[in-house]
Order: structure tokens, then C-alpha cells, then sequence
């Protein structure tokens, strides 16, 4: 395997790992075994598949041969084997396919839409094409015994290790910087609501201060007005005085000359 072919198969494994797929590397890196679900609203739900891959050493140029190593009712996988037979896989493969394809779009599609016309599983076929809803039930029987009840220990290894993990810990992330914004826009919200309540303060405290100037400035105007009034008072009391003391003389005028 050339230098460049390395670097592509590393790549795809890679990349067939980072989609959440878990791997269990063999040998030299050249075979491996895969986890691989079924489909959803598929008869295949729920079951779990150990998909064994080879790479040839010609690969991406040559297709990957794969094969399920615990039993699957269907008519296009050999059900002692674990064969497949599919179009991509075995006679329409291109080096712009990557592992990754395999295990999102050809397999699940296999499962989903199966080919009575071309089957490795003939009674498999020839259920399907007479009775759908028996076929239905033993799909699902073989996905109950073979697929649904399977123990951990006979998972590979990396299928338990890596199980998700960046899943969670992006979570616990995401979490933890939520309940920080959080926390940062409460605190906010209180200072500003306390500066509210201080610029509120301040104004009920400008208002008071600019009313009791008012009622001193009232009450300034009402002592001067009262002051001009007693000064027109007494004003008026001389002026009545010098009235009656003119009137008085007057009077002593009159006598002197009778």
C-alpha cells in the first residue's frame, strides 16, 4: 500500500470515528469491526451489529469487503456468512466513497429497502415477496435474539470506550457556560435594577429638596407681604391721626375768633 493510500485509509477511519461510530481496530489497521445500528422506523430498529470491514491494499481504488458477524434475517446478507450483496459495495464502488458512506447511507438503505430480486437469502426472498407480515415478524424475532439482547463483553472493546464521550462532555460544556450566562445576566439585571432604584432615589431626594425651597421661598413672599401690610397699616392709623389733629385745630380756630 503506497504512502498516499495510507494517509486515505487513516483518514477514512478517522473520519468513520468522529461520526460516532464505534471501531475496533484489528492487525495492522486493515480490518476492523464496526457497531453499527439499525435504521430507524425500519423493521431493524433497535438491533446492534458487529460489521466486520478489510480494506484491500489497493484501497480506496478497490471496495471494502464487509460482512455481519451476528445473524440478520433479510434477503440480500447471507444469514451464516454475514455476506452482503450490494450494488455499491461489489460492482459500482469509486475512490470518492469513504468508509463513513457505508455505514450512513448504503447499509442503512440496504436494511430499509431490501432486493427480493437478487437475494443471498432465498427463503428470506421468498417470504418477503408471499407473506410480508410473517417475514415482518421473524426480521424482528432474529433482531430480538441476535441483535437486541446482546452483552457487552461481546461488543468490541472500543464499542464501550467510546460510547459517545465527547457527546457528554460537550454537554457538561454547553451546561456549564448556559448556567454561567445565566448567572451573568441575573447579576446584571440586579445592578441595574439597583441602579434604577438609586437614580429613583436621587430624584425623589431632588424633588423633596426643590419643594422645601419652594414652601421657604412662599413662605418668604407671605412675612414680606404681611410686613407690607402692617406698613400700610400704621401708614394709614398717622394719616387718621393727622386728620383729627387738623380737625381738632380747626376747631380751636373757630372758638378763638367767636
Amino acid at each position: 500500500m503506497t504512502t498516499n493510500a495510507h494517509k486515505r485509509r487513516d483518514m477514512d477511519i478517522m473520519k468513520l470515528m468522529m461520526s460516532d461510530y464505534a471501531v475496533d481496530m484489528e492487525g495492522d489497521g486493515s480490518e476492523f469491526v464496526v457497531a453499527f445500528h439499525g435504521p430507524k422506523d425500519s423493521l431493524y430498529e433497535g438491533g446492534v451489529w458487529k460489521v466486520h470491514v478489510t480494506l484491500p491494499k489497493d484501497y480506496p481504488y478497490r471496495s471494502p469487503s464487509i460482512g455481519f458477524k451476528n445473524r440478520l434475517f433479510h434477503p440480500n446478507v447471507d444469514e451464516m456468512s454475514g455476506s452482503v450483496c450490494l450494488d455499491v459495495i461489489n460492482q459500482t464502488w469509486s475512490p470518492m466513497y469513504e468508509l463513513v458512506n457505508i455505514f450512513d447511507m448504503f447499509l442503512p438503505q440496504l436494511l430499509a429497502y431490501p432486493n427480493a430480486s437478487d437475494p443471498l437469502n432465498s427463503d428470506a426472498a421468498a417470504l418477503m415477496i408471499q407473506d410480508f407480515e410473517k417475514y415482518s415478524l421473524k426480521v424482528k424475532e432474529y433482531v430480538r435474539k441476535f441483535a437486541q439482547n446482546l452483552a457487552l463483553d461481546d461488543l468490541p472493546s472500543s464499542v464501550k470506550k467510546n460510547r459517545h464521550p465527547s457527546t457528554d462532555s460537550s454537554s457538561t460544556v454547553r451546561s456549564a457556560s448556559s448556567s454561567s450566562t445565566i448567572d451573568s445576566a441575573a447579576s446584571s439585571a440586579t445592578m441595574l435594577e439597583a441602579d434604577r432604584m438609586v437614580v429613583d432615589d436621587g430624584s425623589s431626594s431632588a424633588r423633596v429638596s426643590v419643594l422645601a425651597q419652594e414652601e421657604q421661598a412662599n413662605g418668604l413672599e407671605n412675612d414680606e407681604d404681611d410686613n407690607e401690610d402692617d406698613d400700610l397699616s400704621s401708614l394709614s392709623d398717622e394719616d387718621d391721626d393727622d386728620d383729627d389733629d387738623d380737625d381738632d385745630d380747626d376747631d380751636d380756630d373757630l372758638v378763638l375768633d367767636l
